[in-house]
């Protein structure tokens, strides 16, 4: 399932990203990348191949994906492995984490960042795939009746 946004949508999720990731903007040129918040270490994150591996092992029910220039944006049932553009945010819908992968990979980013509350919304996304799984389960039950 993909859902494209609308530019209107898409400019209310990055608000929306950038008050859930706060960091001190200033002089850090966030209008060109917003990954800048990253590499100018204004807000905690890993980067590179740690940055990958964490990503690699979270999941979501959904995922919302933004591209850098803040007119395309997505909703989607599968963690995005590859998007037509070069710098964008994956983050779940309840913003427990962001990925950030950008035009420098390799020399900067991609960087992966929690949310201040992350353990709460980690467990909530934790919560809703378990109810995926287990009802997933219970419709092949009853479909091998």
């Amino acid at each position: 399932m993909i859902s494209l946004l609308s530019k209107e949508e898409v400019a209310v999720q990055f608000s929306k990203w950038e008050s859930e990731f706060p960091a001190n903007r200033r002089d850090i040129h966030v209008d060109d990348y917003a990954w800048h918040v990253f590499s100018s270490k204004r807000y905690a994150s890993v980067s590179g191949e740690a940055a990958i591996a964490e990503y690699n092992r979270h999941e979501s029910l959904r995922y919302l994906v933004l591209s850098n220039d803040r007119d395309q944006g997505l909703v989607t049932d599968q963690r995005p492995t590859t998007v037509s553009i070069s710098d964008y945010l994956v983050c779940p819908i309840n913003w427990a984490w962001t990925m950030a992968l950008t035009h420098e990979d390799g020399w900067l980013g991609p960087y992966f960042a929690r949310h201040r509350d992350y353990d709460k919304l980690e467990t909530a996304n934790r919560v809703g795939l378990r109810k995926r799984d287990e009802a997933a389960a219970a419709k092949e039950r009853g479909r091998s009746r």
